[in-house]
This record gives structure tokens, sequence and C-alpha cells, in this order.
């Protein structure tokens, strides 16, 4: 059964996940003898990649970020990945993954967009568009239409669901889609609410309204004493629980042997302007939440992990500086991460562009120097043996220039 709905452009970057089947096996990929899983997460809010990959080599890095800055040392030690790049203590999952050739960081990366509103440049993240609004499809499933088509995963047909209510524009296409959501929704917090507001009393009176009236019944205690907590946000054990569960589920599905083979979700919470926290506060939560979603997808995947790639994308990264609220702002340049059995891993890959002032972008952001859809048509062409000119032409146009990132899988 397909979900018809007709979801605004809004809707659909908002929208919590999607997870879709590709009904049948690559035919190339099967002559092969090869059934690849591809899993794309979007962490949305826009990354800071600084405080979750450090660049601790860097001879510009402590000045830069100060206390807030990691380092190999002190009451926090960040977990080395090579000689000049550490992660974020509070992700070990990943660390191993990275230590078992099963995980890869590309840093200072970014896609074509260089402004700073998140709706525009999750669209352009999604849409695969070099320009914001230029289309209602997202290249995942444009990608799905470009594959030659080999064996039927499911004699009986594909079997096909979402993970939320709304399906986001990564998966929006000709592919269908049916939708799953889990039992308890995560929060919406309170700062996130007043951004809305602010942006939609300006663009669209209505919905600001609907907001408001929105906002206000979830102030109000119900009967049983059930409400949201004082500070409007999700507690860190309501995050971990839902991230886990959102991409175990994901793992789960992608892992059965007549299940789909191709999916996306969204990941929220990651826009931290301030009291970041870096190595004990609210970015070092999520963090957590985020390396426990990791452990459900390999444990979930465990029969087919070899055959797996997930993808963890961002819309942009965040100001190389602290700001005065102890936050970082919207920035340029961040990381992708890539996970997976099916990986030739334990890299960091960066064309590291410095963090001197001179360096910096517009004197604040870390300077992009790898296209992000450089490193998904590897992933696209590498292991779902996506054909170049496809991948240049109709999933990511205008990117004849930006080659496929070659040797991301084994």
């Amino acid at each position: 059964m397909t979900v018809l709905h007709a979801p605004s452009r809004r809707d659909l970057l908002l929208g919590s996940g999607t997870l879709f089947a590709w009904a049948y096996i690559p035919k190339f990929a099967h002559a092969e003898g090869r059934d690849p899983r591809f899993l794309t997460v979007v962490l949305r809010g826009a990354l800071d990649g600084l405080a979750a990959i450090a660049p601790v080599g860097d001879p510009d890095w402590t000045s830069l970020r100060g206390d807030d800055a990691l380092s190999l040392t002190g009451k926090a030690p960040a977990l080395k990945l090579d000689d000049y790049i550490a992660l974020n203590p509070a992700m070990p999952n990943l660390h191993r993954m990275f230590q078992n050739r099963e995980a890869i960081v590309v840093h200072a990366c970014a896609t074509p967009y260089r402004e700073r509103s998140h709706f525009d440049g999750q669209d352009v993240l999604e849409s695969g568009m070099t320009k914001p609004n230029a289309s209602d499809s997202g290249w995942l499933n444009r990608v799905l239409g470009d594959l030659v088509r080999g064996e039927r995963v499911n004699a009986k047909g594909s079997q096909m669901f979402a993970v939320g209510p709304v399906t986001p524009l990564i998966a929006r296409g000709p592919a269908p889609i049916l939708s799953w959501s889990p039992q308890q929704g995560l929060p919406v917090s309170a700062d996130t609410i007043q951004r809305l507001l602010a942006l939609y009393r300006q663009t669209d009176p209505k919905l600001a309204d609907t907001l408001t009236d929105g906002a206000k019944l979830t102030s109000i205690e119900k009967a049983d004493g059930m409400m949201q907590r004082k500070s409007g946000g999700p507690s860190p054990a309501q995050v971990r629980a839902y991230f886990a569960e959102v991409a175990g589920t994901a793992a789960r599905f992608l892992a059965q042997p007549d299940g789909p083979r191709v999916g996306a979700l969204a990941l929220d919470g990651w826009d931290t302007h301030f009291n970041e926290g870096i190595t004990s506060g609210r970015l070092s939560q999520l963090l957590a939440a985020l390396d426990d979603a990791l452990a459900a997808i390999k444990s979930n995947m465990a029969p087919v992990w070899h055959e797996t790639a997930v993808a963890l994308v961002t819309e942009f990264g965040r100001t190389a500086h602290i700001n005065g609220t102890e936050g970082t702002d919207h920035g340029t340049g961040t990381v992708a991460l890539i996970v997976g059995g099916a990986l030739k891993g334990g890299r960091v890959i960066a064309d590291w562009p410095g963090l001197k002032p001179a360096n910096l972008y517009e004197n604040r952001d870390l300077k992009a120097t790898t296209d992000l859809r450089a490193v998904l048509k590897g992933l696209l062409h590498d292991h779902l043996r996506a054909e170049e000119i496809a991948l240049a032409e109709n999933v990511f146009p205008g990117s004849a220039d930006v080659k496929p990132l070659a040797g991301l899988i084994a």
C-alpha cells in the first residue's frame, strides 16, 4: 500500500525520516554475487564537525577553541583516529568501528550551498541540486530509478515503508512509500519552536498561529500528569532511546532477506547556538545518542553487515569559533561519516584547509575542500553500481565536474 498524501516542501524537510524499498537487487551487484544495503542518515540542524571530529594536530586548534578544544589529554580525552584527527569521547562505538576498518571520516566537506539557512541548506542536501527549491524529488529516490534491475528481492512484491509520518525530500520521487512511526515521538525543544515561529511569522502567518496554538496545548498539564519537561526539550535518555529505536528499526528491515535494500532517515536536534557542551553538555549527549544508534544499526544488520554502507550527512557546519553564549552559529565546512562492513575503512579523508584566520571561509568557518556530492557519488557508484553519467545528469544534476570519490568500498 502506498502512502497517499501531498505534503508541502516545508513538511518534506521537517519529516522525521523514511525507509523505502528497492524491489530489486541491482543487476551488476547480483551478477557479482553481492546484495548491498545502503542507508542515509540526515543529521538535521547542522552538526559542528570540529567538535565531533577534532583536528588535534592543527597548531591553531587550541587557540581557536580555547577550553572547548578537544585534546588527547585532560578530563575527557578525545579518541585518537590518526596523528592529526581525534573523535569526540562520546562516541566509543564509532571509534571501535574505525579501528575495525568499518568507518571512514571525511572532513572539511560540504554541499554546494554557501549560505546559512537551515531550510535551504537541507533542501540542497536532500534534493541533490545546486540551489534550493529546484526540485520536488530527492537524490536517493532518483538513483533508484536509474539502477539497472536484477532479480526481485521479494517475488511477491517489494516491502516499502517509512519511518515517521512525513516523507522527507531525500526520499520523494517515483518510489512508493509506506509509513512506520515510533510509538513515542521525540519532543520538540522550546528553542526549535521559537525559531520556527520567528521564521513563519514573516513567511506564513497561518502556520505561525498553528504552531503557537500547538505550543500552548503541549504546555497544559494532562489529566494523567504527563507533560513536557520544564526545559521544553527531550531529556538525554529520551533522545538516546529515540535515536536507537528509529535507527535499529531501519536496520532490522534492511537486514531482512526479502526486505528493502535502500533507505533514509533523519535525526534532528543539531542546532547548537548556545551551551553546546562539547564534552559534558548537549552536543556530547547528542553524539552519545548517535553512537548508540550506530551500535543498534550494526547489531541489527549483523547478518548482512558486510554488505552494508551507512552515510551520515548534515546540511552545513558551524562557525570555527565559539560564540558569546558558549555555542556555535551556522557555518560551512563539516564532516561526513560513513560506517559499514562493506567499507575500506579505518581512514580519515581530508584536504585539510588549516585553521589560521586567513584560511577560514569568510573569516569565520571551516573551509570546505571536499564536495559532499563526490562522497555520495563514490558510495552510490561503487556500492550500488549507479552509473557515473546518471549520477552527474540525473541524481546530482550539474555535477559533471565533481568526480566520485573512489576507494570507499572494499
